[in-house]
């Protein structure tokens, strides 16, 4: 039975994967870049983001910038105004609360994090959430997840990260924790070979962990 949960956020508990690929886009089309779908998620399973088909395209430093703050603001207008709730993920936190102790850990900025549960209720279901800022390397590297397991004080073979894509789950098997995928029609397409499960929904999570 595992002890200890860590969550992965955007894509898992909230579904924002769309929406910040969605405002790269726009910021880069602003500039005459057409982002491509399939790189992209190409390159956000190697830890990369929107700005490696931006410098391909021959934008400057100064350009790229400015566009990553454009994205930004896009983000968060999205955040404020697109409908971004996974259906039965409060009711499957709650009863996964019984059985194992609950955290995030996200690649989200802090800034975005608190934007997205400024009027949501699932942080009451967490230990703790790490943000970007609280790690120093990103997923695929195995630091957010190794933090999480410190800030537990929990071994890694009582432990389970929950993700949706291929970025995250490199970074858990790279920690050497088992990872449970839950289905995301956005990065759906990404390889989860090294997966320990599959679900659908969040919900069958509780099978698993009981």
């Amino acid at each position: 039975m595992k002890k200890y949960i860590l969550f992965d956020h955007d894509g898992v508990l909230v579904d924002t994967e769309l929406w910040y690929f969605r405002a790269a886009e726009r910021a880069l089309a602003e500039v005459g870049v057409a982002l491509d779908r399939d790189r992209y998620l190409r390159d956000m399973s190697l830890g990369l983001g929107s700005w490696v088909q931006a410098r391909a395209a021959g934008l400057d430093e100064e350009t790229i910038g400015r566009q990553r703050v454009a994205r930004d603001v896009y983000y968060q207008e999205f955040l404020r105004t697109e409908a971004i709730e996974i259906d039965g993920v409060a009711e499957a936190l709650a009863e996964l609360a019984q059985y194992a102790r609950l955290a995030i850990v996200t690649t989200s900025k802090r800034v975005d994090f608190e934007l997205i549960h400024a009027e949501r209720r699932l942080r009451q279901f967490m230990e703790f959430v790490l943000v970007r800022e609280d790690y120093t390397r990103a997923k695929p590297h195995p630091e957010p997840y190794l933090a999480g397991l410190e800030r537990f004080g929990a071994g890694r073979a009582e432990t389970l990260v929950v993700e949706d894509s291929a970025r995250g789950l490199r970074s858990a098997v790279a920690a050497g924790i088992d990872c449970v995928v839950v289905d995301n029609e956005f990065t759906r397409g990404q390889d989860f070979s090294q997966a320990t499960h599959r679900i659908a929904a969040l919900g069958e999570l509780v099978g698993i962990v009981r």
